[in-house]
């Protein structure tokens, strides 16, 4: 029994089974389904965002009453995670299988590639990770295919989960802050490399940051990336073979 004033965990949509059934509960009103208001969901949060997003504002989209979500779905919370494992479903797995034949340095660069792509596309998603259990489907899908890419890359067992994190926290560290930047830039009407420029010039001008500025533009210029997106990409994939080639050398550390 839970002590008072204490709340157990978020009780998860897929825990209750309510995430698996698609079809209409008795009663309520026709031309829904679970699936519409999931993509529409979806829709909504990728255009306005978690703070845009209400039951009402769904329901105008829907053109339906707000009741008439409910039918559906018992919370907005049960929804959120509903289009949280939706998206998961956008990823692309490689073929992890023992015959598949394919280097797993590769397939992980190609399973953080995805997952990097997939938050910057819904830049909403980074604020649900650790929300919720996030044990959809999809979501489970997608922690196997990683378990069984680094798990072929030789680590003992107990070392798996903590290369797994390695990699991961640092994708979805980047692709959060990638997210939200293009998401800033969006608002001023600007193009990513007009902002980004903008911004270094304000910032030079400033005393207390012109040194600073100026030395990170040295090694920005030796990185090299003539537009923010190819400077994004470089550094990625460098922290990329920097993580995989750590995970190399703990291998070889036996």
């Amino acid at each position: 029994m839970a002590k008072a004033g204490r709340q157990g965990p978020r009780t998860s949509v897929w825990l209750t089974g309510e995430g698996r059934r698609s079809g209409r509960r008795g009663g309520q009103p026709s031309g829904l389904d679970r699936d519409r208001i999931t993509e529409a969901t979806v829709r909504l949060l990728d255009a306005e965002g978690l703070t845009g997003f209400s039951m009402r504002r769904l329901a105008a989209e829907l053109n339906v009453t707000a009741m008439s979500v409910y039918w559906y779905v018992d919370t907005k919370d049960e929804l959120l995670e509903l289009a949280l494992d939706t998206v998961f479903g956008e990823l692309r797995h490689p073929d992890h299988g023992p015959d598949s034949g394919e280097d797993w340095r590769e397939q992980l660069r190609t399973l953080a590639r995805e997952n990097r792509a997939l938050l910057v596309r819904h830049p909403w998603l980074a604020r649900l990770l650790g929300t919720y259990l996030n044990i959809g489907p999809h979501s489970l899908a997608f922690s196997r295919s990683v378990q069984a890419v680094v798990g072929r890359s030789g680590l003992p067992a107990h070392r798996v989960t903590g290369a797994i994190a390695a990699v991961f926290q640092f994708v979805n560290g980047y692709g959060t802050i990638e997210g939200r930047f293009l998401a800033r830039v969006a608002d001023t009407g600007l193009s990513a490399d007009e902002y980004f420029q903008d911004s270094m010039d304000a910032a030079t001008g400033l005393p207390d940051t012109a040194g600073v500025i100026e030395d990170a533009q040295e090694i920005m210029a030796a990185r090299g990336g003539d537009t923010v997106a190819e400077m994004l990409d470089r550094d990625f994939e460098f922290a990329l073979d920097v993580l995989v080639a750590g995970i190399e050398a703990m291998v070889a550390r036996g």
